[in-house]
């Protein structure tokens, strides 16, 4: 479980999060959700300690991450699994090379043991015979999915996916989110998911928040999201006509 408390984030005189405070609960996808620019990614780079708070606590199970010193931090990052908006790969590595990077950094496992584990995640994310193979070789999809299993390899308590359908066709897109449910329930993680696809609200949407000009404005899963009566959410769920239709038929 990951709980931020009364966070507030500025740079400058612009305030980005304004006392957001929200629990990630574990073992469920934890959505966050709303426009481009409302803090979405702000907030993940806080949580990850890539960016300092003005205020406010963020902790991980009980410990309170934001007060941590380095040494500390770095060891709560090691149970951290990072899925990049871009996949993030390394171009000059291999599948399997980029698979067992953080293996290599963060543990003293023996060459065997690292391919071993590189290639149960290789198969848990339904990939094999893949590990000679370079990212250039890889369609959008094989790629987020050499991403996911470079993200599980560490066995994370916790795992950050940032806008993990970016750049893909809807039927990928629904095969990725399905993956990253699996796995959540699956490993029981505590999972976080920066998105503004409704796609992926409608589909693993179990805990969500929604953040509005940086501030939380509504929190609920996607069951109640489609009957909501809070209007800025409901002018980002039902932007397109399609689904503003689809809102006629339910009221």
């Amino acid at each position: 479980m990951i709980e931020v408390r009364s966070l507030y984030k500025s740079f400058g005189e612009r305030q980005v999060l304004k006392d957001f405070s929200f629990t990630f609960e574990q073992g469920k996808p934890n959505l966050i959700i709303g426009e481009s620019g409302t803090g979405k990614s702000v907030l993940l780079k806080c949580m990850v300690g890539l960016l300092g708070l003005d205020s406010g606590h963020i902790y991980y199970n009980g410990k309170e991450f934001s007060t941590m010193n380095f040494h500390e931090k770095k060891e709560v990052r090691k149970e951290i699994g990072m899925l990049f908006q871009g996949g993030a790969l390394f171009d000059s590595m291999t599948v399997e090379q980029n698979v067992i990077f953080p293996l290599s950094f963060f543990t003293t496992k023996s060459a065997e043991e690292k391919r071993e584990r590189a290639n149960f995640c290789l198969q848990r994310v339904n990939l094999e015979n893949v590990n000679a193979l370079y990212p250039s070789e890889l369609s959008g999809g094989m790629k987020k999915r050499v991403a996911i299993a470079r993200a599980i390899s560490m066995e994370p308590k916790y795992l950050f996916c940032d806008e993990p359908n970016s750049g893909l066709d809807p039927k990928t897109s629904i095969l990725i989110d399905e993956l990253i449910n699996e796995i959540t329930h699956e490993f029981n993680i505590t999972t976080v998911v920066i998105t503004h696809d409704m796609n992926s609200v409608l589909e693993i949407g179990d805990k969500i928040a929604f953040l509005y000009k940086g501030v939380k404005a509504w929190e609920g899963n996607k069951k109640e999201i489609l009957r909501t009566d809070n209007k800025e959410l409901n002018d980002f769920v039902y932007a397109t006509k399609f689904l503003k239709n689809f809102r006629e038929k339910l009221i």
